[in-house]
């Protein structure tokens, strides 16, 4: 029993062996961006094996029949997918030639698709530094309103302050110019900040320098 169970164990692991020395390169951001692309999992699958067949098989250039046999889809629909790739600019098709032989051959490129995933990976990390600036800037006017008033805000408080910036869509700079003039008339609590961002809305003052001049034509009245 032990040197069955021995024998399985050893199979196993060199199974495992196998895979790992016959496994293909794919980019993780294919993975992970290729619903970005516009592509589907059929479209994501024939790049997989196109790129599979080049590095693992040598063949830079598979035939139809080659590709579908490894889907589970017809040959018109793997001609279908291959259009659409090409059409849409992911990979493109070259035109080399052997400096051995003079003989003519195509390969797929793969640039173009290396391109677009660079875009998106780009792109992705545009939208997180923008949200990050914008938690940032949300917990920095938090902090201020929590200097001006000496003491931690409330919930409902802070409620308020993200109401103004999300549903009022006033600007952050609008809202702490608010708050300085509340500090400078002695009334600082968010009932008169809250008139004040009001005033300001019906007369279209959208930001601080408008505020400033503003603030300034109502006190020379």
């Amino acid at each position: 029993m032990k040197e069955h169970t021995a024998g399985w164990n050893k199979a196993k692991s060199g199974f495992i062996a196998a895979l790992q020395m016959g496994s293909a390169g794919i980019p993780y951001l294919l993975l992970k961006m290729y619903k970005k692309l516009k592509l589907t999992e059929t479209d994501a699958m024939l790049l997989i094996h196109v790129i599979a067949f080049g590095e693992k098989e040598g063949k830079e250039f598979p035939t139809l029949d080659e590709l579908q046999s490894r889907m589970s889809i017809g040959p018109e629909a793997v001609i279908a997918a291959l259009q659409k790739l090409l059409k849409a600019g992911v990979i493109a098709i070259d035109q080399e030639l052997d400096a051995q032989t003079g003989v003519q051959y195509e390969r797929y490129n793969f640039t173009p698709l290396y391109d677009k995933l660079a875009e998106c990976w780009l792109d992705e990390q545009r939208q997180l530094a923008a949200a990050a600036l914008q938690q940032d800037a949300g917990r920095n006017i938090f902090s201020i309103f929590e200097n001006e008033f000496g003491r931690p805000l409330t919930p409902m408080e802070m409620e308020t302050i993200s109401s103004w910036l999300d549903k009022d869509q006033y600007k952050e700079e609008l809202i702490l110019a608010a708050l300085k003039e509340a500090v400078f008339a002695g009334k600082v609590h968010f009932k008169y900040i809250d008139r004040i961002l009001l005033d300001w809305s019906r007369n279209r003052v959208a930001t601080a320098q408008q505020a400033r001049e503003h603030a300034q034509k109502f006190r020379s009245k």
